[in-house]
């Protein structure tokens, strides 16, 4: 584990833990992580998979506080709570897919106000999301001008509301279909064997970018499937 990049073999590097996320007129959990070191640092929102705020979700917090930056992942099932039951798809669906896009949204700005009100902070906000959450890295990137740069990674239904239906009223408009309105370069992580996303997405959000004339470049992992990098 030693030589996989940004993992925290020295803790005394950084500081991290859980903190109240003022959003709108409701406070939220995050986790929060920043190199113990006082300096300039970007900030990055690492925005949770579909099971919410899990410990893997905080260790890549602690992983970019590790390599410079300051990160916040907020807890965005806060008000309704997380699946029963994470390792069961079937109780995570239901909280994944009733999560409106716009109270992710207010939340993921919030943890970006957050970030740039952090003392030394650049000034510069990234984003990074896995799973469900890179579906919602697009969409932030695609509706807020407070994002510099975005990864999405294996971001599923990017392109449709849920498997039965192309728009909910949670999911009003797909974030593939807002790729014109992108405020940020976008780099897009796709797996080979993934199944969602599949790689035709991969090329279909290319495709929709360069129309546009947006920055957006993708990398498909050869032999990978969904969530490569969970570790």
């Amino acid at each position: 584990m030693a030589n996989v990049p940004g993992v925290v073999t020295d803790p005394s590097r950084i500081k991290g833990g859980v903190i109240a996320l003022q959003s709108g007129r409701d406070q939220i959990a995050a986790y929060m992580a920043r190199p113990n070191q006082p300096g300039n640092y970007p900030g990055i929102v690492v925005i949770q998979e579909a099971f919410g705020l899990v410990d893997h979700i905080c260790d890549l917090a602690r992983r970019f506080a590790n390599i410079g930056y300051n990160a916040v992942a907020p807890a965005l099932y806060w008000r309704r709570g997380g699946p029963k039951d994470p390792d069961v798809m079937e109780t995570v669906f239901p909280v994944m897919f009733g999560l409106p896009d716009s109270e992710a949204l207010q939340d993921l700005n919030a943890a970006a106000d957050y970030l740039n009100a952090m003392p030394g902070a650049t000034g510069k906000v990234g984003a990074i999301g896995f799973c469900s959450g890179g579906r919602h890295t697009l969409l932030f990137a695609c509706n807020s001008s407070k994002v510099n740069a975005a990864i999405d990674c294996w971001g599923g239904f990017i392109n449709r509301a849920t498997p039965d239906a192309e728009t909910t009223a949670a999911r009003p408009k797909a974030p593939l279909d807002m790729v014109g309105q992108l405020h940020s370069p976008l780099f897009g992580v796709f797996g080979e064997e993934d199944q969602n996303p599949p790689v035709a997405l991969e090329a279909e959000l290319k495709k929709r970018a360069q129309a546009a004339g947006k920055d957006v470049t993708t990398k498909i992992y050869k032999n990978a499937g969904h969530a490569f990098l969970a570790d």
